[in-house]
């Protein structure tokens, strides 16, 4: 196996860098691992795409871009990826830290990086006016990320500032980083994945936000990371190297002590928020007003008011966790200079993406809502906290977590819950366990086309006037369905196939 020529990646830090040359194995051919390799061969590197299924579409722009693919299985290193001595291998985050090839890079000491990595270390393609690339805001919590993202990318955007969410949101960061437009803020969704591989960086130009945020924690992805630990250790990777706003929930103590435990720059603060009276350096909630008390001269004695809980019910913003949320983004925003007034504004016209806490149908005194992205229990927690006494839709892929927490603290005050999913054996022997009163039915459809039809039929038998039917699956989708959206979908065709076949139906139920 000849070497020609090894790297100093410690060179590469910059786009006008000497990357020529550089041999590079991107794993995964997703937007990812296609926004890697096009960025890659742009940069003049040797690439190599190696995955188990190619997108057609992406297969074939491959070659003309330059670029080697190899296609199929992975449960050992293929000879041609071993052939290549790849000097640097670009992960997309799907491959989680046991996968063979995985292993096999690490065991030899080639340098493993994510595409996060990659655009940090190449941030300078276009800058502002002054030659400063873009300030980096981090965003990640195991709920709420999104959100987050959204409103803090619309905040500074109703500031003046060129700003745009990226990441794990679904716009890959080096597609930003290379738009030839240019921005002033990337606001950056990282899931624990792209941390995991974030949190390998080495070198004196590791990635270093201007401001960064962990919403909560709560288990999820334990398979993935193997242990909750490790899941923990990933998510508290989002602080490090901060240099102006730590910002952590106050509710959630492992927020704190990570921003305790974080090795930020000095001069760094840590602005707390949740839902009470906020001291100095906080955000919080006094008397229905959301406030400021951070981002202001005379926090000692002083708050600015950001906007009303009254007015975010009005928008259907108000749901505790939402709250949370938009403190957490109107603390990033006000740590780049973005007034409380433009905060407001941005609140009066801001509406949550499909499948968050959303109005599907209402009829018959019964609101339909789905919330498809409770993918995990924590994320359930807080929207069966928002519909108290709700019909409750639970299950899907757990993904290696235990529901029974979740089930002894909620589960007793549901009026029923309709469990889906290949799993539901946990989930049933859960509520058997800590809510046996509670009536349960089991949809046991294997075809998706028939599950959310049967839950629908089994939630509206069982609904009263002024009840609520809640997706909150505190579940993956991929046991049953293409995605949480895809599932979401099918239960909003369900119940408006429901209602349309119910209008005249004025009959109380039995």
């Amino acid at each position: 196996m000849a070497v020609t020529r090894m790297t100093d990646l410690s060179t590469l830090t910059s786009w006008h860098a000497d990357w020529k040359g550089l041999r590079v194995v991107v794993l995964g051919l997703s937007v990812t691992g296609f926004s890697v390799a096009d960025t890659l061969a742009e940069l003049g590197a040797e690439v190599l795409v190696v995955t188990e299924r190619a997108d057609a579409e992406y297969s074939r722009l491959l070659p003309v871009l330059g670029v080697n693919l190899h296609e199929g299985p992975l449960e050992t290193v293929p000879a041609e990826m071993a052939d290549f001595a790849p000097e640097v291998v670009v992960a997309s985050p799907g491959f989680p830290p046991h996968h063979p090839v995985i292993a096999w890079t690490q065991e030899r000491g080639i340098a493993l990086w994510g595409d996060v990595e990659l655009a940090w270390r190449v941030r300078d393609k276009v800058v502002r006016a002054d030659g400063r690339p873009a300030d980096w805001v981090l965003i990640t919590g195991t709920n709420g990320k999104t959100t987050t993202t959204r409103l803090t990318a619309e905040m500074l955007m109703t500031a003046g500032q060129r700003a745009v969410p990226v990441g794990n949101i679904g716009t890959p960061v080096l597609d930003a980083v290379r738009d030839p437009s240019g921005f002033d803020v990337f606001v950056v969704e990282l899931s624990s994945h792209q941390l995991w591989y974030l949190n390998l960086q080495t070198g004196s130009d590791a990635l270093s936000p201007h401001s960064s945020v962990c919403l909560n924690l709560a288990d999820d992805h334990l398979e993935w990371h193997g242990g909750a630990d490790a899941y923990r250790s990933a998510k508290a990777g989002v602080y490090a190297r901060t240099r102006v706003a730590c910002i952590y929930n106050k509710a959630d103590v492992a927020t704190r002590e990570m921003v305790e435990d974080a090795e930020v720059i000095e001069g760094a603060r840590a602005i707390g928020f949740d839902l009470g009276v906020p001291g100095p350096s906080d955000l919080g909630v006094v008397d229905g007003i959301l406030v400021d008390r951070a981002f202001l001269e005379e926090r000692a004695t002083s708050a600015l008011e950001l906007t009303t809980v009254a007015d975010l019910a009005e928008r259907g913003l108000a749901a505790p966790h939402m709250v949370a949320n938009i403190l957490a983004a109107s603390a990033l925003a006000r740590s780049l200079g973005a007034s409380p007034a433009h905060i407001h504004d941005t609140l009066e016209r801001f509406r949550l993406d499909p499948h968050r806490i959303q109005v599907v149908g209402v009829h018959r005194g019964v609101t339909w809502v789905d919330d498809s992205k409770a993918t995990n229990p924590h994320a359930a927690a807080s929207s069966l906290a928002a519909y108290p006494g709700a019909v409750w839709v639970v299950g899907g892929l757990l993904k290696g977590v235990d529901l029974g927490d979740l089930v002894r603290a909620r589960g007793a005050s549901v009026r029923a819950v309709v469990v889906i999913g290949t799993e539901r054996d946990e989930i049933v022997t859960a509520f058997e366990r800590h809510a046996p009163a509670v009536p349960l039915f089991e949809v046991d459809h294997a075809e998706t086309e028939d599950v959310m039809a049967r839950v629908v039929e089994l939630a509206a038998g069982v609904a009263r006037d002024g009840d609520t039917v809640l997706l909150a699956p505190a579940a993956a989708s991929f046991d049953q369905f293409a995605s949480y959206s895809d599932r979401g979908d099918r239960f909003a065709e369900a119940v408006q196939v429901w209602i349309a076949g119910h209008d005249g139906d004025s009959r109380p139920h039995d």
